[in-house]
């Protein structure tokens, strides 16, 4: 098995950071452009259209900086659990400007805050396997502090699209990719890295056009494998 990468936190920091500044660039360029316009008195007629690419694409930079904050950064310095409502709050807002819809079974619990992070993380990977459309679920079961995350992408039947792996997603869980990390590879990579420090197995793949991603405690995976053993 090849050897993990192991970023400085420094370049790990720029890295996230570049991730976001990319998400961001577009949105925020877009609310500069409209307002470029509405402070032109010779294209007046522009201004309804000028004030919907404001609105929209305030919504779009609010819902990754939301996601951004909760996913990559501490977000609160109150305690280290986090609430399962916050975790669908920002979901569901991501999930406003995303094509594919959430269907969130999530139920209401603590997560540690590391915990937490993942399933968000892993719920953006989830995403990314329908990009035109579909339907992600997501997940959590099994008693405190052995929740097992279950995340299903099933893209859209009547659009004729193909559910995707993520370009790179397995290499970069892993935390050994064959071509190194960057900037654009770094949130998958960071989901690995993720599930390691909480000891969570990561478990990815698409079977009949359904893509699954999984995080299960590796001491569960380990119990469950002297049994599964015994049963053959």
């Amino acid at each position: 098995m090849a050897d993990f990468i192991e970023l400085k936190a420094t370049d790990l920091a720029a890295m996230l950071c570049s991730r976001v500044c990319h998400d961001l660039i577009n949105p925020v360029g877009a609310i500069g452009n409209g307002l470029e316009v509405l402070a032109d008195p010779n294209q007046a007629a522009m201004a309804e259209g000028a004030h919907e690419l404001i609105a929209n694409s305030a919504k779009h930079a609010r819902a990754k900086l939301e996601f951004a904050r909760l996913a990559y950064g501490a977000s609160s310095t109150a305690g280290t659990d986090f609430d399962t409502r916050e975790c669908e709050r920002v979901a569901r807002l991501l999930f406003e400007i995303e094509k594919a819809d959430l269907d969130w079974q999530v139920p209401l619990i603590l997560l540690p805050k590391h915990k937490a992070k993942l399933l968000m993380n892993m719920l953006l990977i989830a995403s990314m396997a329908v990009p035109r459309g579909g339907v992600v679920k997501v997940e959590v079961v099994g008693a405190p502090g052995e929740e097992v995350f279950r995340l299903t992408s099933t893209s859209d039947p009547e659009k004729r699209q193909k559910t995707l792996m993520p370009s790179g997603a397995e290499g970069l869980l892993s935390g050994s990719p064959e071509e190194g990390v960057d900037a654009r590879g770094i949130q998958p990579f960071y989901t690995g890295i993720l599930a390691r420090m909480t000891d969570m197995e990561l478990k990815i793949g698409i079977d009949n056009d359904v893509f699954s991603f999984t995080a299960t405690p590796k001491a569960k995976v380990m119990g469950d494998a002297p049994e599964k053993a015994e049963a053959a």
